[in-house]
């Protein structure tokens, strides 16, 4: 029995396969060693159906997380499968690792991923390579939900926002300076408060103003992550995470404008994962 997780700061999706076969599917609240603790991250394992009652037959763990781009952080998550599930085997990587094996073709590409957060890599079936840090939702982000959602609020709080939009914000979030500056600076998880107000962006994207702003966003990622790669007129580039897949036409079109081939779009790719995983264990 293997244990498979693909973990954002938003959302974490499980699957527990046995013999080849699909046992489970369930989602959590996201794990990030960066923002969660050992334990926290225990809990939130423990909670998935079927892990505290057949603890024993889950033999192996694979968990692609956010914040695991280090060995000192990935270290937290490992402390916490070992308090979850003493005797798996446990495999722990960033999450950007996972968007590379489920976009994987068997050539040469680059993954990406535009979710809460963003990153990209280079992946040729065998190494795992990035030219450009990503640097989290305070220094970086770019094209990810959490700077989208800095994005529009600093527009609001200025008064930037078009009065129509801003109207719009006002009567559909009804919050004030205060509960906006105490959410970010004062409260956890502030990168997945930011991301939340995607879904104004979302229901908004005809508006020239945000197609105009998700429009720069991807143009930024764009040459800050895919193009440092030297070769990547001549690759194709992948994306997976939820802002790619609710926002693929404009991402098109700005990968278009920079000669940028685009692959595959997936919002959720604990599917493709999970099948590489079946592949490796079992059609060896």
């Amino acid at each position: 029995m293997i244990l498979i997780g693909i973990s954002g700061s938003t959302k974490c999706d499980w699957q527990i396969i046995e013999n080849e076969s699909l046992i489970l599917k369930h989602s959590t609240s996201g794990i990030n060693p960066f923002f969660h603790s050992e334990e926290e991250i225990a809990d939130t394992i423990k909670k998935i159906p079927q892990v505290s009652n057949e603890a024993q037959k889950i033999e192996v763990v694979y968990i692609y997380s956010a914040g695991c781009g280090s060995k000192s952080r990935q270290s937290v998550v490992k402390r916490a499968l070992s308090y979850a599930l003493p005797k798996a085997h446990h495999y722990v990587n960033h999450d950007i690792v996972a968007s590379a094996l489920a976009t994987y073709e068997g050539v040469p590409s680059i993954a990406c991923i535009l979710g809460t957060g963003s990153n990209a890599c280079y992946f040729d079936g065998d190494i795992v390579r990035q030219e450009t840090p990503a640097l989290d939702y305070i220094l970086g982000d770019e094209g990810g939900g959490s700077y989208f959602g800095k994005k529009l609020l600093n527009a609001y709080l200025y008064k930037r926002l078009p009065k129509h939009l801003s109207s719009a914000f006002e009567e559909t979030y009804k919050v004030t300076k205060n509960d906006i500056l105490e959410s970010v600076y004062m409260q956890p998880y502030a990168n997945v408060y930011l991301a939340s107000y995607m879904k104004f962006i979302e229901e908004h994207q005809s508006d020239e103003y945000f197609h105009n702003m998700l429009t720069k966003g991807f143009s930024l990622f764009m040459d800050l992550y895919v193009t440092s790669f030297t070769k990547y007129k001549e690759l194709k580039t992948h994306f997976t995470g939820a802002i790619s897949y609710i926002f693929k036409d404009i991402l098109s079109e700005v990968a278009i404008s920079k000669e940028i081939s685009i692959g595959k779009i997936i919002k959720e790719p604990i599917d493709d994962l999970v099948s590489y995983h079946i592949n490796k264990h079992y059609q060896k």
